[in-house]
Order: structure tokens, then sequence, then C-alpha cells
């Protein structure tokens, strides 16, 4: 029997549902229900989704608590509205994006043929692009955004500091604050990735190594009035340093693993300099912004950094793999 809206409510699908810990050559599709349809929420048909960090730790087993097996991957997706409770703001076909809201942690993700998400969660948006480029961006243009907006208030100008720039989201916070006009500064412990950097626009691409304070200095004399901290505690101080009086330092990321400190303690914080830290969600991420990006992209007023695209669920486990190796800069996105 068919919902009048949809698929069979009885259909099946493809996903990656992980029942225990695995490498990722294991990641293999297999057939689960489609999800049922449940008040509050809409039925997404997935048509790309990025690949992220969090999703080979969870693959790993080594999560936070609110991640259990059997589940279905994926923090992040992109696709069409497919099925929709009687009321519902969105309509079957209308494009979406989403991301986090407990997707592929404490419930079942975007590594799937369809996704059931919350419609408080969804970002309504129409484009012609392609869903390669698309699909990059949610998770990783929420997280910049909010960085550079909320954290730090980059503005036309400012001299920002990102510290781990050739990761997705410094890529992106690089990309987004040097079209706002500031100068960047942005740091790769890879020297390969340099190039990547400067074609993408980052106007002063540095490799992070002992050398790095005083390659900084040579850049801006007077210091830097923002810094983005995504490697984390291990470099948070010297970063600190760096930025003027009055500036700030926004904790977005710890890509070195270091999260908390023991002994912490406020009198660390240079004298005049704001720490802040950034963690957000998908309404952090407006439909008009969303909407707007995309028309730059289409203009091709912005490049999405984009490392490698997969095509369909079979290959999601080389695209983990791949950025597990650490040898690319940009995102991985899966098409379906």
């Amino acid at each position: 029997m068919k919902n009048e809206k949809g698929l069979s409510k009885m259909a099946t699908m493809q996903a990656i549902q992980l029942t225990g810990p695995c490498a990722a050559h294991e990641m293999k599709p297999t057939t689960v229900d489609v999800p049922a349809l449940k008040p509050g929420y809409a039925l997404i048909k997935v048509k790309a989704f990025g690949v992220n960090e969090s999703e080979v730790t969870s693959r790993k087993g080594e999560s936070s608590p609110d991640f259990k097996f059997p589940r279905i991957l994926g923090i992040e997706g992109v696709g069409v509205v497919d099925q929709v409770n009687p009321g519902s703001a969105f309509k079957p076909g209308q494009q979406v994006a989403t991301m986090m809201g407990g997707m592929g942690r404490a419930i079942d993700g975007s590594y799937a043929q369809y996704m059931l998400i919350k419609e408080k969660n969804l970002i309504p948006f129409e484009s012609n692009l392609d869903w390669s480029i698309i699909g990059a961006l949610p998770e990783m243009l929420q997280t910049a955004h909010g960085s550079i907006s909320q954290g730090l208030h980059v503005q036309k100008g400012d001299i920002l500091l990102v510290r781990g720039g050739s990761s997705t989201v410094g890529l992106m916070a690089s990309v987004l604050a040097h079209h706002m006009g500031a100068e960047v500064i942005a740091s790769t412990r890879n020297e390969a990735k340099l190039p990547k950097m400067k074609s993408l626009g980052i106007d002063h691409p540095i490799l992070d190594d002992q050398d790095f304070t005083k390659r900084v200095q040579a850049i801006a004399p007077d210091k830097v009035d923002k810094s983005l901290e995504l490697v984390g505690f291990s470099t948070l101080f010297e970063d600190m340093r760096l930025v003027k009086e009055g500036g700030f330092t926004c904790f977005t990321g710890a890509l070195g693993g270091q999260w908390t400190l023991n002994n912490f303690s406020p009198f660390m914080i240079p004298t005049g300099v704001y720490l802040t830290s950034y963690a957000g969600e998908a309404k952090d991420l407006p439909a008009e912004y969303f909407s707007h990006i995309l028309h730059l992209i289409e203009e091709k007023q912005l490049t999405v950094p984009i490392a490698k695209v997969y095509h369909g669920l079979a290959e999601v486990g080389q695209a983990q793999a791949n950025l597990e190796s650490g040898k690319f800069s940009g995102k991985h996105v899966v098409v379906l």
C-alpha cells in the first residue's frame, strides 16, 4: 500500500548500517526498511552527503555516549522531500539540506537512500548546482559561518589567523572571510597542501612548523585581529599571543585531539584578548544565508573546497579511508 505522497509504507532501501566497530573497507551497503514518517518529521530522498571526521570516530566505536550501534552514520545531507505530514510547511520534491540534530549518532543519518529528519532541522533552498557541490556544504558551511560571524565577528579589513587552515572548516572559513574583505593567514602542517590553499584565494597560506610564530609575525608585525582555533588546546595559547589587544580567538575544533586542559587558569588568557567558542546546529545556518552562498557559487564568486567526489553508497568506505589518510584538502562528498 502506498502513502499518497511517496513510498510504500513497507518499502526497503540501501544504507550503510553499522552493527559494531569496523574498518573503512568493511562499510558495505545493506538492505533496511525505509523509516516510517512520524509527526514533526519529513522523509528525505538523499542526493548527496559530506563525509566527516566525527563519522570516522563513530565507525570505530569511539564516539560519545549518545551514539549506539546499530546505526546509520551521516551527520549531514542534502536531497529532496519525499513524504510529509498533513499541514507540513514542506512539499514533496522540495530541495532541502540538514545537519546535526543527533543525525548519525542518536538517530540514523544520511548514509542511506532516505533519511527521516525533524522539519525544524531542514533548510529549504532552490539551486541548479550539481548535488556534489551542494552536498559538500551544510556542516562545513554552518561551522565556518558560525565561527567567523558569531564567534569572531569578522569584518572587512580584519587580519584573520586560521590555525588548522587546510581542514574543511578551515578552508571554508578562509574562503568566506576572504570574500568578506578580511586578510587571511591560514596554516597547514602539510606543505603539499599550500598550493591548493592558495588556489582557493587564501592570502597567506603558511606552514605550521617550528617557525610558525615567526611566519605570522612577518605577515602581521602588529598582530592579527582575530584567530580561529581548529587545532585545539595544544596551540590555543600560542595563537592568542598573536592576537591584538581587543581581538578575539574562537575555539571551534581540536584536530590535534586535545579538547580540554587540566589546571586551566583564566590568567593564561593574554590581557585584553577575548576567548570565545562555537558549536552550532542547523538553526545557525539560516535558509537565506545558505541560498546567498549558493548564489555566490553559481556566480563563481566563491569556490567550494572539495577534495574528491564519490558515487554511490559502495564508495563510502573509500571516502572515509581517504579522509582518514590526511592526504587530501577539502571535503569528501558522496553522491547517490
